[in-house]
């Protein structure tokens, strides 16, 4: 049963049942819950951000700030050390020519962002609980482990980065496994902020953003770029005399920037919100702070990346090893071994990055390099800490204490992050970073065809689902994504000159694209594709299974204290 008018989206004084006040999008009653504990489930949510009221009905700065919170700690996922590297490799194999490719990934990613707060916003249910609903037991589990295998490899890639800076600040005396050591640490510690209040918990992640902002911005005014050049190559959409290792990089970017877990965060951090969702007004009011919100933090997010990649074009494009290793002979530098004496094109990461920096700018301009890094991977490694809650909590329904889900989530992402820290050389990264990023890009479908297929169905988002225009762009995009991440494994999976490798990925490559294509006939039958519901079976799946149980409103102000 779905609402035809207005009118008939409010149930009368929205009627409680077992102590779960009904949604007011659900047309029949939702199921009972169980009884209220004595000791209530601790959430991220356990206290909300009120929403101040405004003469100003079309707009407030002082609702504006009610609402900003979500989209900065949305935003990190976009600073994290795996887009650093993305950026600063960026600048230094193509110049400015790859700016236009950051600036259109990044407006993408709003894009499908906007997608995922409206999910949040109507539903008051996250993407990880909607998913939870919606599929099967098998297809739910699945797709799971694929979420979390992403959060994995975006973890590992954020808590080495705060080694690396750890590393870089000690001047090597902090080996990688014992900064590892100290990042699980202190990010156990800066978790519970929260317990003093959420938006102290929102002014620290902010803090963190205003550090890197400030690092990498010194390191921008250190260099200055040609600012010619670097408007011409952020808005015009052309790459001069770029090779495949340009086309390779170009593609990292798009799979660095629009990460999947960073999908479900949004949906989730924007219930920390008081909306009355039985309103259509505030509703409707609360989507477009968030998204104004969003734009700002999206955007302040893209300048940091354009310092990166600006100061590595300026200073390191066309340089060679043999360039680099002179230089930092020259300034009496303790890593030369970095870089072999030939000819060849300059290589680097995160690490290295830090350290040519040191050689041809000073001393300084590599701590403040480590300084920055270390914000982002400390601030990106919270947020991933809390993906991971909301999606295993999601997806399993877990109610567990506070800390055991911390513990739980901490101890996946974390157990292969140290033993590659164990194991590894803090020079030869590079790898490892490269296998991540292939990791995270074949995850990409399983938050982007989701998102779609629920923000278009009427039965979970009434009147704010998806129009057609909506639906023709967001698909197009999320196919053009998905493809160019799927050339970007190719590259990979072919660079490795291995049969076996070859016959293990085909075998993975038959399983993957089977469960992409299931997910896919259901976006599609959700898109208005009705020739592909094989006999009405998927319209019960995604109508009438959605008014049964996707309206069990979850959120804290719904449970009767």
């Amino acid at each position: 049963m779905k609402a035809e008018h207005d009118g008939d989206l409010l149930e009368e004084d929205s009627p409680q049942e077992n102590g779960v006040q009904s949604n007011q999008y659900s047309t029949i009653t939702s199921p009972a819950s169980p009884v209220v504990e004595d000791n209530p489930f601790s959430t991220y949510f356990e206290d909300k951000v009120h929403i101040p009221e405004s003469p100003n009905t079309v707009f407030s700065f002082r609702k504006l700030w009610a609402f900003t919170g979500p989209g900065f700690l949305m935003s990190i996922a976009y600073l994290d050390p795996g887009n650093i590297e993305s950026d600063l490799q960026s600048g230094a194999r193509a110049g400015f020519k790859l700016l236009w490719v950051l600036l259109a990934s990044t407006i993408i990613g709003l894009l499908l962002q906007r997608l995922a707060a409206r999910l949040g916003v109507v539903t008051g249910m996250h993407l990880a609980e909607v998913c939870n609903r919606q599929y099967p037991t098998v297809p739910r589990i699945i797709l799971w482990l694929m979420v979390e295998l992403a959060i994995i490899g975006s973890d590992m890639q954020e808590v080495i980065g705060c080694a690396i800076a750890l590393n870089l600040l000690s001047v090597g005396r902090i080996p990688l496994w014992a900064g590892v050591l100290i990042t699980i640490t202190d990010t156990f510690v800066f978790l519970f902020l929260d317990k003093y209040g959420l938006r102290k918990l929102e002014a620290f992640f902010g803090f963190l953003i205003t550090v890197m902002a400030v690092s990498f911005g010194y390191e921008y005014v250190l260099v200055k770029p040609d600012q010619g050049e670097l408007l011409k190559g952020m808005f015009l959409p052309y790459c001069a005399g770029c090779g495949p290792a340009q086309l390779e990089q170009a593609v990292g970017i798009v799979g660095a920037v629009i990460m999947p877990h960073n999908i479900y965060l949004h949906s989730a951090l924007v219930k920390s919100r008081e909306v009355d969702r039985k309103d259509k007004k505030e509703v409707k009011e609360a989507n477009k702070y968030f998204f104004i919100e969003s734009s700002i933090a999206l955007f302040v997010s893209f300048l940091i990346n354009v310092f990166v990649v600006a100061v590595f074009a300026q200073a390191f494009y066309g340089k060679t090893n043999i360039d680099v290793s002179n230089m930092c002979n020259a300034t009496g530098s303790p890593h030369t071994d970095l870089f072999p004496t030939n000819n060849e094109t300059l290589e680097v990461d995160i690490y290295k990055g830090g350290v040519v920096l040191g050689c041809f700018f000073g001393p300084a301009a590599l701590y403040i390099w480590a300084i920055g890094i270390l914000a982002a991977g400390q601030s990106s490694t919270m947020t991933g800490t809390y993906s991971g809650q909301f999606v295993m909590e999601g997806f399993l329904n877990l109610r567990w204490s506070r800390f055991a889900r911390v513990l739980l989530t901490r101890s996946i992402a974390i157990t292969p992050t140290l033993l590659v820290a164990i194991f590894q050389d803090v020079q030869h990264l590079t790898g490892m970073n490269d296998f991540l990023n292939v990791l995270q890009s074949m995850q990409l479908p399983f938050a982007l065809i989701p998102i779609l297929t629920f923000t278009s169905l009427t039965s979970i988002m009434n009147d704010f689902a998806n129009g057609l225009f909506w639906k023709i762009s967001g698909g197009i995009v999320i196919l053009m994504v998905c493809a160019i991440n799927m050339y970007f494994v190719v590259v990979y999976v072919t660079s490795l000159n291995s049969v076996l490798l070859y016959v293990f990925a085909a075998f993975l490559s038959v399983a993957y694209l089977c469960f992409v294509c299931y997910l896919a006939w259901h976006c599609l039958i959700a898109l208005g594709v009705s020739c592909l519901d094989c006999c009405g079976r998927m319209q019960l799946a995604l109508s009438h299974h959605t008014d049964i149980y996707l309206l069990n409103d979850m959120d804290a102000d719904s449970a009767v204290e």
